[in-house]
Protein backbone atom coordinates (compact mmCIF):
# COMPACT_ATOMS: atom_id res chain seq x y z
CA UNK A 1 0.00 0.00 0.00
CA UNK A 2 1.43 3.64 -0.65
CA UNK A 3 2.20 5.84 1.88
CA UNK A 4 -0.24 8.56 2.81
CA UNK A 5 2.28 11.22 3.21
CA UNK A 6 1.70 15.03 4.15
CA UNK A 7 3.88 17.68 3.40
CA UNK A 8 4.28 21.11 5.66
CA UNK A 9 6.29 24.18 4.97
CA UNK A 10 5.68 27.93 7.20
CA UNK A 11 5.41 29.65 4.44
CA UNK A 12 4.53 30.12 0.38
CA UNK A 13 5.11 34.02 -0.15
CA UNK A 14 7.91 33.47 -2.73
CA UNK A 15 10.30 31.01 -4.21
CA UNK A 16 13.44 29.92 -3.31
CA UNK A 17 15.75 27.65 -1.97
CA UNK A 18 13.06 26.21 0.71
CA UNK A 19 10.58 26.16 -1.71
CA UNK A 20 12.87 24.27 -3.93
CA UNK A 21 13.14 21.60 -1.48
CA UNK A 22 9.51 21.11 -0.99
CA UNK A 23 8.84 21.11 -4.56
CA UNK A 24 10.99 17.94 -4.93
CA UNK A 25 9.20 16.76 -2.14
CA UNK A 26 6.37 16.66 -3.64
CA UNK A 27 7.66 15.09 -6.88
CA UNK A 28 9.23 12.11 -4.51
CA UNK A 29 5.24 11.95 -3.15
CA UNK A 30 3.13 12.85 -6.24
CA UNK A 31 -0.07 12.68 -4.20
CA UNK A 32 1.02 14.34 -1.18
CA UNK A 33 -0.73 17.53 0.06
CA UNK A 34 1.05 20.47 0.93
CA UNK A 35 0.38 22.65 4.36
CA UNK A 36 1.39 26.13 4.98
CA UNK A 37 -0.40 28.54 7.58
CA UNK A 38 0.77 31.15 5.15
CA UNK A 39 0.49 31.31 1.30
CA UNK A 40 -0.64 33.54 -1.03
CA UNK A 41 -1.34 32.60 -5.09
CA UNK A 42 1.84 33.71 -6.76
CA UNK A 43 3.58 31.70 -3.90
CA UNK A 44 1.48 28.45 -4.75
CA UNK A 45 1.67 29.07 -8.63
CA UNK A 46 5.62 29.14 -8.54
CA UNK A 47 5.43 26.01 -5.89
CA UNK A 48 3.10 24.23 -8.66
CA UNK A 49 5.51 25.59 -11.71
CA UNK A 50 8.11 24.01 -10.34
CA UNK A 51 6.45 20.87 -9.19
CA UNK A 52 3.05 20.32 -11.37
CA UNK A 53 -0.07 20.85 -10.13
CA UNK A 54 -1.21 18.03 -9.15
CA UNK A 55 -0.81 18.67 -5.61
CA UNK A 56 -3.40 20.35 -2.93
CA UNK A 57 -2.00 23.30 -0.92
CA UNK A 58 -3.86 24.13 2.19
CA UNK A 59 -3.52 27.67 3.93
CA UNK A 60 -5.19 29.02 7.08
CA UNK A 61 -6.63 31.88 8.13
CA UNK A 62 -3.28 33.61 8.66
CA UNK A 63 -3.14 34.48 4.73
CA UNK A 64 -6.34 36.01 4.87
CA UNK A 65 -5.15 38.64 7.23
CA UNK A 66 -4.32 41.02 4.42
CA UNK A 67 -0.79 41.93 6.12
CA UNK A 68 1.35 44.06 4.11
CA UNK A 69 4.49 41.44 5.39
CA UNK A 70 4.41 37.95 6.79
CA UNK A 71 6.64 38.87 9.90
CA UNK A 72 4.26 40.61 11.97
CA UNK A 73 2.03 37.04 11.85
CA UNK A 74 4.81 34.94 12.96
CA UNK A 75 4.05 34.95 16.16
CA UNK A 76 0.78 33.12 15.38
CA UNK A 77 2.33 30.70 13.57
CA UNK A 78 3.16 28.10 16.56
CA UNK A 79 -0.67 27.61 17.10
CA UNK A 80 -1.52 27.65 13.38
CA UNK A 81 0.95 24.61 13.06
CA UNK A 82 -0.32 22.94 15.87
CA UNK A 83 -3.86 23.06 14.41
CA UNK A 84 -3.55 21.77 11.03
CA UNK A 85 -5.67 18.89 9.87
CA UNK A 86 -3.25 16.06 10.21
CA UNK A 87 -4.36 13.66 12.56
CA UNK A 88 -5.78 10.06 11.77
CA UNK A 89 -5.19 11.24 7.84
CA UNK A 90 -1.50 10.29 7.00
CA UNK A 91 1.34 7.74 8.09
CA UNK A 92 3.70 10.61 8.00
CA UNK A 93 4.17 13.82 7.87
CA UNK A 94 7.48 16.12 5.85
CA UNK A 95 8.02 19.12 7.42
CA UNK A 96 10.16 21.93 5.85
CA UNK A 97 11.84 23.38 9.07
CA UNK A 98 13.38 27.44 9.56
CA UNK A 99 11.43 28.53 12.70
CA UNK A 100 7.75 26.83 13.27
CA UNK A 101 6.94 23.90 10.97
CA UNK A 102 8.58 21.47 13.58
CA UNK A 103 4.84 22.62 15.59
CA UNK A 104 3.13 20.11 13.42
CA UNK A 105 4.19 17.40 15.36
CA UNK A 106 1.49 18.48 18.11
CA UNK A 107 -1.19 18.21 15.21
CA UNK A 108 -0.84 14.41 13.79
CA UNK A 109 -0.19 10.83 15.76
CA UNK A 110 1.79 9.88 13.04
CA UNK A 111 6.01 9.89 12.83
CA UNK A 112 7.40 13.40 11.65
CA UNK A 113 10.42 13.63 9.54
CA UNK A 114 12.06 17.22 9.86
CA UNK A 115 13.58 18.53 6.76
CA UNK A 116 16.01 20.91 8.35
CA UNK A 117 17.40 24.36 6.92
CA UNK A 118 18.54 25.30 10.29
CA UNK A 119 17.30 26.02 13.44
CA UNK A 120 16.33 29.58 13.76
CA UNK A 121 19.56 31.27 13.51
CA UNK A 122 18.09 34.62 15.05
CA UNK A 123 16.70 32.74 17.73
CA UNK A 124 19.78 30.94 19.08
CA UNK A 125 22.94 32.89 17.62
CA UNK A 126 22.81 35.79 19.14
CA UNK A 127 25.70 37.79 17.13
CA UNK A 128 23.39 36.88 13.78
CA UNK A 129 20.44 38.72 15.39
CA UNK A 130 21.90 41.64 16.30
CA UNK A 131 23.80 41.78 12.78
CA UNK A 132 19.97 41.47 11.23
CA UNK A 133 17.99 43.29 13.52
CA UNK A 134 19.20 46.73 12.73
CA UNK A 135 18.82 49.32 15.49
CA UNK A 136 17.65 48.75 19.34
CA UNK A 137 13.82 48.56 18.35
CA UNK A 138 14.24 45.68 15.59
CA UNK A 139 16.93 44.08 18.30
CA UNK A 140 14.04 44.03 20.77
CA UNK A 141 11.61 42.66 18.87
CA UNK A 142 13.82 39.67 17.18
CA UNK A 143 14.95 38.70 20.64
CA UNK A 144 11.25 38.38 21.94
CA UNK A 145 10.50 36.45 19.01
CA UNK A 146 13.90 34.56 19.32
CA UNK A 147 12.77 33.43 22.81
CA UNK A 148 9.63 32.04 21.55
CA UNK A 149 10.71 30.16 18.32
CA UNK A 150 13.48 28.83 20.97
CA UNK A 151 11.02 27.57 23.53
CA UNK A 152 8.24 26.26 20.47
CA UNK A 153 11.62 24.46 18.77
CA UNK A 154 12.58 22.59 22.64
CA UNK A 155 9.71 21.64 23.02
CA UNK A 156 8.73 20.07 19.56
CA UNK A 157 12.36 18.41 18.98
CA UNK A 158 11.98 15.42 21.51
CA UNK A 159 8.60 14.39 19.93
CA UNK A 160 10.32 14.25 16.23
CA UNK A 161 11.03 10.65 14.52
CA UNK A 162 13.49 12.01 12.43
CA UNK A 163 15.52 14.73 11.48
CA UNK A 164 17.64 15.67 8.49
CA UNK A 165 19.72 18.72 8.29
CA UNK A 166 20.68 20.55 4.93
CA UNK A 167 24.75 20.06 5.53
CA UNK A 168 26.93 19.41 7.72
CA UNK A 169 27.10 22.75 9.79
CA UNK A 170 23.30 22.60 10.41
CA UNK A 171 23.36 19.00 12.12
CA UNK A 172 26.02 20.74 14.60
CA UNK A 173 23.54 23.51 14.89
CA UNK A 174 20.42 20.44 15.44
CA UNK A 175 23.32 18.43 17.86
CA UNK A 176 24.09 21.89 19.96
CA UNK A 177 20.55 23.23 20.41
CA UNK A 178 18.50 20.74 20.01
CA UNK A 179 20.48 17.76 21.44
CA UNK A 180 19.52 15.91 18.43
CA UNK A 181 21.74 13.72 15.83
CA UNK A 182 20.75 14.82 12.48
CA UNK A 183 21.30 12.69 8.91
CA UNK A 184 22.52 15.08 6.38
CA UNK A 185 21.34 15.48 2.79
CA UNK A 186 22.37 19.11 1.10
CA UNK A 187 19.04 20.35 -1.03
CA UNK A 188 18.46 20.06 -4.41
CA UNK A 189 20.17 22.36 -7.20
CA UNK A 190 19.00 22.78 -10.73
CA UNK A 191 22.26 22.06 -12.32
CA UNK A 192 20.60 21.29 -15.29
CA UNK A 193 19.79 24.76 -15.84
CA UNK A 194 23.14 25.90 -15.20
CA UNK A 195 25.90 24.35 -17.27
CA UNK A 196 29.34 25.78 -19.40
CA UNK A 197 29.45 26.95 -22.47
CA UNK A 198 32.72 26.17 -24.92
CA UNK A 199 31.89 29.42 -26.74
CA UNK A 200 31.99 31.56 -24.15
CA UNK A 201 35.86 32.55 -22.42
CA UNK A 202 35.87 33.37 -18.73
CA UNK A 203 36.34 37.61 -18.52
CA UNK A 204 38.82 39.33 -15.94
CA UNK A 205 35.96 39.80 -13.32
CA UNK A 206 34.97 38.14 -9.98
CA UNK A 207 30.95 37.81 -8.99
CA UNK A 208 28.89 38.18 -5.68
CA UNK A 209 25.67 36.90 -6.74
CA UNK A 210 22.59 36.80 -3.97
CA UNK A 211 20.83 39.10 -1.80
CA UNK A 212 21.96 42.05 -0.39
CA UNK A 213 21.42 41.57 3.05
CA UNK A 214 23.96 41.79 6.15
CA UNK A 215 24.37 37.94 6.81
CA UNK A 216 25.51 36.96 3.10
CA UNK A 217 28.42 39.60 3.56
CA UNK A 218 29.17 41.25 0.44
CA UNK A 219 30.85 43.74 2.28
CA UNK A 220 33.42 42.15 2.56
CA UNK A 221 33.82 41.01 -1.26
CA UNK A 222 33.18 44.56 -1.53
CA UNK A 223 36.49 45.27 0.89
CA UNK A 224 38.67 42.50 -0.51
CA UNK A 225 38.19 43.56 -4.11
CA UNK A 226 39.44 47.35 -3.49
CA UNK A 227 41.99 46.05 -1.05
CA UNK A 228 43.71 43.85 -4.07
CA UNK A 229 42.41 45.96 -6.74
CA UNK A 230 40.25 43.52 -8.88
CA UNK A 231 37.16 43.73 -10.26
CA UNK A 232 33.91 42.73 -8.69
CA UNK A 233 30.41 42.83 -10.30
CA UNK A 234 27.67 42.25 -7.64
CA UNK A 235 24.13 40.85 -8.92
CA UNK A 236 21.40 41.04 -6.36
CA UNK A 237 19.27 43.71 -4.61
CA UNK A 238 18.01 43.86 -0.89
CA UNK A 239 17.88 46.57 1.99
CA UNK A 240 22.00 46.43 2.62
CA UNK A 241 22.38 47.54 -1.11
CA UNK A 242 22.80 51.67 0.23
CA UNK A 243 25.16 50.70 2.84
CA UNK A 244 27.33 48.69 0.19
CA UNK A 245 27.27 51.68 -2.61
CA UNK A 246 28.53 53.61 0.19
CA UNK A 247 32.51 51.60 0.58
CA UNK A 248 32.34 50.32 -2.45
CA UNK A 249 35.23 51.92 -4.99
CA UNK A 250 35.05 52.30 -8.89
CA UNK A 251 36.11 48.61 -8.97
CA UNK A 252 33.11 47.61 -7.98
CA UNK A 253 29.82 47.54 -10.31
CA UNK A 254 26.30 46.97 -8.88
CA UNK A 255 23.69 45.23 -11.06
CA UNK A 256 20.77 45.16 -9.01
CA UNK A 257 18.40 41.85 -9.40
CA UNK A 258 19.28 40.05 -12.50
CA UNK A 259 17.17 37.12 -14.44
CA UNK A 260 18.09 33.88 -14.47
CA UNK A 261 19.38 33.95 -18.17
CA UNK A 262 21.98 36.96 -16.95
CA UNK A 263 22.99 34.95 -13.97
CA UNK A 264 23.84 32.13 -16.12
CA UNK A 265 25.74 34.49 -18.47
CA UNK A 266 27.58 35.42 -15.04
CA UNK A 267 29.00 32.64 -13.93
CA UNK A 268 30.39 31.63 -17.65
CA UNK A 269 32.23 34.74 -18.04
CA UNK A 270 33.76 35.12 -14.00
CA UNK A 271 36.87 34.47 -13.02
CA UNK A 272 35.56 33.31 -9.53
CA UNK A 273 32.08 33.02 -7.56
CA UNK A 274 32.79 35.05 -4.41
CA UNK A 275 31.10 33.74 -0.98
CA UNK A 276 32.17 35.51 2.05
CA UNK A 277 29.04 34.75 4.01
CA UNK A 278 28.54 31.70 5.86
CA UNK A 279 25.68 29.65 4.72
CA UNK A 280 23.46 27.12 5.94
CA UNK A 281 24.06 25.16 2.79
CA UNK A 282 24.45 28.05 -0.10
CA UNK A 283 22.64 26.76 -3.82
CA UNK A 284 24.21 29.74 -5.70
CA UNK A 285 28.04 28.38 -5.17
CA UNK A 286 26.62 25.65 -6.38
CA UNK A 287 24.97 26.76 -9.90
CA UNK A 288 28.35 28.53 -10.80
CA UNK A 289 29.99 25.30 -10.06
CA UNK A 290 27.68 23.86 -12.51
CA UNK A 291 28.85 26.70 -14.83
CA UNK A 292 32.30 25.55 -14.36
CA UNK A 293 33.26 28.70 -12.05
CA UNK A 294 35.15 28.24 -8.93
CA UNK A 295 34.36 29.71 -5.61
CA UNK A 296 36.49 31.04 -3.37
CA UNK A 297 34.66 31.41 0.21
CA UNK A 298 35.39 31.56 3.72
CA UNK A 299 35.56 28.14 5.13
CA UNK A 300 32.63 27.31 7.55
CA UNK A 301 29.29 26.89 7.29
CA UNK A 302 27.85 25.38 3.97
CA UNK A 303 30.73 25.82 1.96
CA UNK A 304 32.72 23.14 4.11
CA UNK A 305 29.79 20.64 1.89
CA UNK A 306 30.03 22.23 -1.30
CA UNK A 307 33.87 23.67 -2.14
CA UNK A 308 36.34 21.02 -2.50
CA UNK A 309 39.74 23.35 -1.79
CA UNK A 310 42.11 23.02 -5.14
CA UNK A 311 39.90 20.87 -7.10
CA UNK A 312 36.22 23.39 -7.10
CA UNK A 313 37.59 26.44 -5.30
CA UNK A 314 39.42 27.44 -2.19
CA UNK A 315 39.14 28.46 1.43
CA UNK A 316 39.98 31.32 3.53
CA UNK A 317 40.13 31.04 7.57
CA UNK A 318 37.16 32.78 9.32
CA UNK A 319 37.79 35.03 11.66
CA UNK A 320 37.17 38.99 12.56
CA UNK A 321 36.07 40.97 9.55
CA UNK A 322 39.48 42.44 8.85
CA UNK A 323 41.29 39.38 8.94
CA UNK A 324 38.58 37.69 6.63
CA UNK A 325 39.26 40.67 3.64
CA UNK A 326 42.95 40.50 4.06
CA UNK A 327 42.54 36.62 3.59
CA UNK A 328 40.29 37.35 0.62
CA UNK A 329 42.25 40.36 -0.75
CA UNK A 330 45.30 38.22 -0.95
CA UNK A 331 43.43 35.04 -2.29
CA UNK A 332 42.34 37.40 -5.00
CA UNK A 333 45.57 38.69 -5.50
CA UNK A 334 47.14 34.83 -6.27
CA UNK A 335 43.94 33.29 -7.75
CA UNK A 336 44.48 31.82 -11.07
CA UNK A 337 41.41 30.11 -12.78
CA UNK A 338 43.07 27.92 -15.41
CA UNK A 339 44.37 26.11 -11.88
CA UNK A 340 40.65 24.48 -11.98
CA UNK A 341 39.21 22.21 -15.00
CA UNK A 342 35.70 23.32 -15.66
CA UNK A 343 35.10 19.82 -16.17
CA UNK A 344 35.42 18.57 -12.55
CA UNK A 345 34.13 21.82 -11.17
CA UNK A 346 30.95 21.22 -13.07
CA UNK A 347 31.37 17.26 -12.23
CA UNK A 348 31.05 17.87 -8.61
CA UNK A 349 27.81 20.30 -8.70
CA UNK A 350 26.02 17.66 -10.56
CA UNK A 351 26.04 15.00 -6.95
CA UNK A 352 23.86 17.43 -5.58
CA UNK A 353 21.18 17.09 -8.70
CA UNK A 354 17.35 16.75 -7.33
CA UNK A 355 17.23 13.03 -8.11
CA UNK A 356 20.03 12.38 -6.01
CA UNK A 357 18.37 14.36 -3.18
CA UNK A 358 14.91 12.38 -4.35
CA UNK A 359 16.29 9.01 -3.69
CA UNK A 360 18.03 9.61 -0.33
CA UNK A 361 14.83 11.76 1.25
CA UNK A 362 12.23 8.67 0.10
CA UNK A 363 14.83 6.11 1.56
CA UNK A 364 14.99 7.77 4.81
CA UNK A 365 10.67 8.28 5.17
CA UNK A 366 10.06 4.59 4.07
CA UNK A 367 13.12 3.67 6.74
CA UNK A 368 11.01 5.88 9.44
CA UNK A 369 7.41 4.39 7.81
CA UNK A 370 8.86 0.65 8.62
CA UNK A 371 10.63 1.41 12.22
CA UNK A 372 6.96 2.93 12.99
CA UNK A 373 4.90 -0.20 11.50
CA UNK A 374 3.88 2.15 9.03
Amino acid sequence: MTPRIALVHERLTEFGGSEAVVAEFMRTWPAAPVYAPIADQAGIRALHAAAGDGHAVHDTWLSRIGARSHAPLLPLVPGAMRRLPLRGRFDAVVVSHHAFATQAVFATDAPVIAYVHSPARWAWDRAFRAQEAGGRAGQLALAGLGALARHHERRAAPRLAHVIANSHAVARRVRDWWGLPATVINPPVRVDSYFPDPAVRREDFYLFAGRLVPYKRADLAIRAAKAAGVRLIVAGDGRFRPQLESIAGPETTFLGAVPDVMLLDLFRRCRALLMPGIEDFGIVPVEAMACGAPVLAVGAGGALDTVRPGSTGEYVPGGTDDEVTRALAKLLGEHDPARYDPAVVRAHAVSFAPAAFRARIATVVTGVLDASGG
